[in-house]
């Protein structure tokens, strides 16, 4: 009997698992869908100027995003290890900090950026209740409640660009868009506390410190920083036919990168409790991905050329491989990233920085200026920092291994 119920748990835990992947899995897609909205309308409804004003806007608003996500990171973590952990004022603080940053380009904005000082203010408030929003969501992630943090994703993303979108639809210029997707940026702390209310009877745990909300934050933004590395040197230092080329390819890195992204999102809070199994899972799950793409990739490099960009770079599809190589060696960096920031690493992000600092001064300094050249970098430099986050992780388990099995 106890062998069956045993049995029939694991099922139901599965089954409620596998559930939760994919109400995530359909939050990312509504989320990216949403991003790609706004500016294929603003294209549509506003003036080459305004149209520039608001690629800055989202620019600026999707750099600003970065604290959030690391914000999440760190409360899940926490709240994983500390159930009921509170990380209110950590929430209030990084929001309050990335508006106050936001706010302080409104005296230069218009000479600098050519936007106007009350679209930077109003997207002062608009970030910092985007980024308040990772509070939430990291809750709800640190305590495995999946279908609300998809719920909760979805309703960021809506916050986030259904007001935008709606401004643009009714026409009603930048300022007035923006102002428009300002207020419903603001129903966003409104909402997301009813879906994270605490699970009852879970006592409340320790705050959260500004020191682990800090190497949350830094890791995310090395992470989106060593990403981008390779396509903004081909932007610098290729003619631009051949950046525009390398910006194709750089869309199979980025699918290859984000595709698996999810398996993190779920197993993270597992890796908060030193699960090896965890991560032996997510690192699994994370290369057959990897695998897939590549060898789709490899057998159908033209047709992935054609889909990212269309029919004028067909040619370039014998490169596509090494592209979504690329995404595939960074997918498994961030596991391991994760995993050393949910074990409590100091500076989990340095091997990313480093990494990042040694592709710019090769391809810069060493090898030719040609779009193969920086590919193959990008390539290398990839599974260069993959072999330096895994040696931590390897040290760590190593270390562990006399220790009980948590698992």
């Amino acid at each position: 009997m106890d062998h069956a119920g045993g049995g029939r748990g694991t099922a139901v835990a599965t089954s409620r698992l596998g559930i939760g992947a994919a109400a995530v899995a359909v939050a990312s897609a509504v989320t990216s869908a949403f991003g790609y909205l706004v500016p294929v309308l603003g294209a549509r409804t506003l003036g080459p100027s305004d149209l520039g004003a608001l690629a800055t806007v989202l620019a600026i608003a999707g750099i600003v995003a970065v604290p959030s996500m690391g914000l999440q990171i760190a409360v899940a973590v926490h709240r994983a290890r500390q159930p009921g952990a509170t990380a209110r004022r950590a929430g209030w603080l990084t929001a309050a900090a990335c508006a106050a940053l936001v706010a302080m380009l409104a005296p230069v904005a218009d000479a600098l950026l050519d936007v106007p000082a009350t679209v930077i203010l109003l997207l002062a408030v608009y970030t910092g209740a985007i980024v308040l929003a990772g509070r939430w969501l990291g809750e709800l992630q640190g305590d495995e409640r999946f279908l609300r943090l998809a719920l909760g994703m979805s309703v960021l993303a809506a916050g986030r660009y259904g007001g935008l979108s709606a401004g643009l639809l009714l026409d009603a210029g930048l300022t007035g868009s923006m102002l428009i997707g300002t207020a419903t940026a603001l129903l966003i702390p409104a909402v997301l506390p009813v879906l994270a209310r605490a699970v009852r009877g879970v006592r409340a745990g320790m705050t959260i410190t500004a020191r682990q909300v800090f190497t949350a934050c830094s890791a995310t933004l090395a992470m989106l920083v060593v990403s981008y590395a390779d396509f903004l040197l081909a932007r610098h230092l290729l003619p631009g036919h051949e950046s525009g080329a390398y910006a194709v390819g750089t869309v199979l890195t980025k699918g290859a990168i984000w595709a698996p992204q999810v398996v993190t999102v779920l197993l993270l809070p597992r890796l908060a409790k030193g699960s090896r199994r965890a991560l032996i899972v997510a690192l699994g799950l994370v290369t057959a991905s990897g695998t897939i793409l590549v060898t789709a990739s490899a057998v159908a490099g033209g047709l992935a050329f054609r889909f990212a960009g269309g029919e004028n770079y067909v040619a370039l599809g014998r490169y596509a491989p090494v592209f979504a190589a690329t995404g595939a060696l960074y997918a498994l960096v961030f596991v391991l990233i994760n995993a050393q920031v949910a074990a409590g690493a100091k500076w989990p992000s340095a091997p990313l920085w480093a990494g990042t600092g040694l592709l710019v001064v090769v391809a810069e300094f060493v090898v030719p200026h040609t779009l193969e050249a920086i590919m193959w970098c990008a390539t290398g430099t990839a599974l260069l920092i993959l072999v330096a986050t895994a040696v931590p992780n390897v040290a760590r388990h190593r270390r562990t291994r006399v220790a009980p099995a948590t698992d």
